[in-house]
């Protein structure tokens, strides 16, 4: 059995935008963003959808908001565990 190549964990597509709006993907390695993302996801517990619009459509504003500050939250971590280890 072979799941359906359209699955994915939402958090990823908020991850990334929140990368992009730290401009990372501009100045960081692409190692560095490779564990950023891991990091960050492994802290968020996945939530699968097939289709983009099943979220936007079936999704209460609230919620929305709490996944995009669950996002930023553990992008900042990963990103502190990341600098400190360069110490």
């Amino acid at each position: 059995m072979k799941l359906d190549d359209d699955i994915h964990n939402y958090y990823e597509h908020l991850v990334l935008e929140r990368i992009e709006a730290l401009g990372l993907n501009k100045s960081k390695s692409e190692d560095y963003l490779a564990d950023l993302c891991c990091l960050a996801l492994n802290q968020i517990p996945p939530r699968y959808i097939r289709f983009e619009v099943d979220m936007s459509f079936y999704l209460a504003q609230s919620e929305r908001q709490q996944m995009q500050m669950n996002a930023v939250n553990a992008v900042n971590q990963a990103i502190s565990f990341l600098e400190q280890d360069k110490d």
